[in-house]
């Protein structure tokens, strides 16, 4: 049963620390109602043919276009995401949306099989009803990440988003309703994180999707297996960056650096250990403490596009939590090369932050860092590299920076890790499955792999 005494789920802004909106939460008989008119909705959805599909995602590619700066606003003021990430965060959203209305069809074909048989084939069927429990950091992204390909397969979508970012939610499912999708086909539901095991047990619910902490991800694969019920989960990272004697200096400090104060730091893939090997570390250190001072505090709403900045981070405990992280670091042997301080203004803000001599046993090199903070590792070879790099218990990405083709052949192979990018910052695609290794979590989004995750795989065989 749902509880009936039910707190608000208040909207903080993280740079001024006021409330913008309290939202009351849905009591057991609104969720009821919603969930009913999602089954109904799911059902007629089905049972379309891909051209109303399509027609459909393509109008909602427009939408989003149409209220990128609104959305990016909205953003801003309920989690601090810098307004110009916001903007081409909304603009990935379209992308997405354009790419499975144009491939979903293909993605879901029938596998025919050569057997003894007439016939023999496998096709892909619309699961049902999928739970999308969502984050916070991109709270467009996430999504649409999962939203897209699962309602294109077939499926309506019941989206739980974290509490603090209930205005993106909003707007999200007005965008697809104004999209002309089925009214109810993707249904938000505003509950608190200790409401989401009724959601998960409920009949109408016949897949979960989780993006978030590994230890939140635990308790929703434990609850979720408990009713038999399939899951996908995208959980932290701790990605290792490795830079080789032969790197381009200069674009591994860069790629290095954006992928690591993107979004403030608070990214599952961004650049978390830096790994540089000895013959080339003064070098790439020089070079990274001159890219990194170039960062500044924004207020996230500012619509300057010239520039590198970092907003707030999104709550004051987990800046909170992100100093004490440090500190705890410092106080173990690692080396304060910039930043590391809480600053005076107001507002969730902690500036970029370089750590050097940083090494196993710190909490910047064994736990996730979730903010604006560059842990710089040194190893003595590639060998050492891939060794640090491997002594995690994530594997979400992971980058190599070298001009050696057998390096960039063979040392992918080497790598604990879902998601490999060369000379490049890790990033996801909508045409290439995403997903990580061991506490990363299991499953795919994106691709023929994402997409297909969220269908029902039938065998059918004639004589």
């Amino acid at each position: 049963m749902f509880i009936t005494q039910l707190p608000p789920l208040n909207s903080i802004n993280p740079a001024t620390l006021e409330c913008i909106k309290e939202y009351q939460q849905h009591s057991e008989q609104d969720i009821e109602k919603r969930l009913t008119r999602l089954n109904v909705a799911q059902k007629e959805w089905g049972a379309t043919k891909f051209t109303q599909r399509k027609a459909c995602m393509l109008k909602l590619a427009a939408e989003l276009e149409r209220i990128e700066q609104h959305a990016a606003h909205t953003m801003a003021l309920e989690m601090g995401k810098p307004w110009a990430q916001g903007v081409r965060e909304i603009s990935k959203c379209a992308w997405l949306s354009s790419w499975f209305a144009d491939s979903a069809e293909a993605y879901l074909d029938a596998d025919i099989i050569p057997t003894e048989f007439q016939r023999s084939y496998v096709q892909y069927e619309p699961i049902g009803n999928v739970l999308a429990i969502m984050p916070w950091n991109f709270p467009f992204w996430q999504v649409f990440r999962c939203a897209v390909p699962a309602i294109m397969a077939g499926n309506g979508v019941v989206l739980k988003h974290a509490p603090s970012t209930q205005g993106c939610a909003e707007i999200i499912e007005q965008l697809f309703l104004e999209a002309g999708f089925p009214e109810g086909l993707l249904v938000h539901i505003k509950v608190d994180n200790s409401r989401v095991k009724a959601l998960i047990a409920h009949p109408a619910v016949n897949m979960i999707t989780f993006t978030g902490s590994t230890e939140a991800g635990r308790v929703v694969a434990k609850q979720a297996a408990e009713y038999l019920k399939p899951s996908v989960l995208e959980l932290g990272g701790s990605d290792p960056y490795l830079v080789f004697d032969d790197a381009v200096v200069k674009n591994a400090v860069e790629k290095c650096a954006q992928s690591r104060w993107l979004n403030t730091g608070q990214s599952c893939i961004a650049a978390k250990r830096i790994i540089v090997v000895d013959a080339i570390f003064d070098e790439f250190m020089t070079q990274f403490l001159t890219f990194a001072r170039q960062y500044s505090f924004t207020n996230p709403s500012n619509r300057t596009t010239e520039g590198y900045f970092v907003g707030p981070m999104a709550r004051i405990d987990l800046r909170d939590q992100l100093a004490k992280q440090v500190s705890d670091s410092i106080a173990s042997g690692a080396q304060c090369e910039l930043g590391g301080y809480i600053p005076e203004a107001k507002g969730a803000y902690y500036p970029v932050t370089v750590l050097s001599n940083v090494s196993p046993g710190m909490p910047a090199f064994d736990q996730e860092l979730f903010g604006p903070v560059a842990a710089i590792i040194r190893a003595k070879d590639d060998r050492h590299a891939i060794e640090l790099a491997n002594k995690t218990n994530y594997g979400l990405g992971a980058a190599l920076f070298t001009k050696s083709e057998s390096r960039m052949t063979q040392y992918p192979k080497l790598l604990q890790a879902g998601n490999i990018a060369i000379n490049d910052m890790v990033k996801s695609d909508p045409r290439l499955p995403f997903g990580g290794y061991n506490e990363s979590g299991w499953g795919k989004e994106l691709g023929l792999q994402g997409i297909r995750a969220f269908t029902r795989t039938q065998t059918v065989v004639q004589p």
